[in-house]
């Protein structure tokens, strides 16, 4: 390994993740007033109990909502606690964790705006996928 060439890409990758820094505080600042301002009863109201439409409307919330597993699996919780369908809180974790709308000018910043956007919207249609999938299999075993 040539140590200059080391020294050269931590420097980069530094300068890289510094200029990115103000932008990530910004997103991970606005999903934190989203999750406090939005009250969790609402979420309950906002499913019917149709599958496609209850899968749709998920993986839509968790999109938009975007956060960590960990407290997916707490909001999944009690969404199930409160009677919302299992495609639903599927739906919901799955986009929760791979869409990101409210990250998105930062992936754009960071890997282009094309593959962006490509990777979201790829990744809210399996969202919905996954979830009737996973219900089906349940259903049937």
């Amino acid at each position: 390994m040539n140590p200059q060439k080391l020294q050269k890409s931590f420097k980069k990758t530094n300068n890289g993740m510094l200029k990115m820094l103000p932008l990530i505080l910004g997103i991970l600042l606005l999903v934190s007033m989203l999750n406090i301002l939005v009250p969790k009863e609402i979420y309950v109201k906002i499913f019917t109990g149709n599958v496609i439409f209850d899968a749709f409307k998920g993986s839509l919330l968790g999109s938009i909502l975007t956060g960590n597993p960990i407290t997916g699996y707490v909001l999944a919780d009690n969404f199930l606690k409160n009677g919302v369908s299992l495609v639903a809180v599927t739906a919901f974790l799955t986009a929760w964790v791979t869409v990101g709308i409210v990250q998105l000018p930062a992936e754009i910043y960071a890997l282009g705006k094309r593959f962006a956007l490509a990777r979201n919207i790829i990744s809210f249609l399996f969202s919905i996928l996954v979830a009737l999938v996973t219900v089906l299999i349940l259903t049937i075993f």
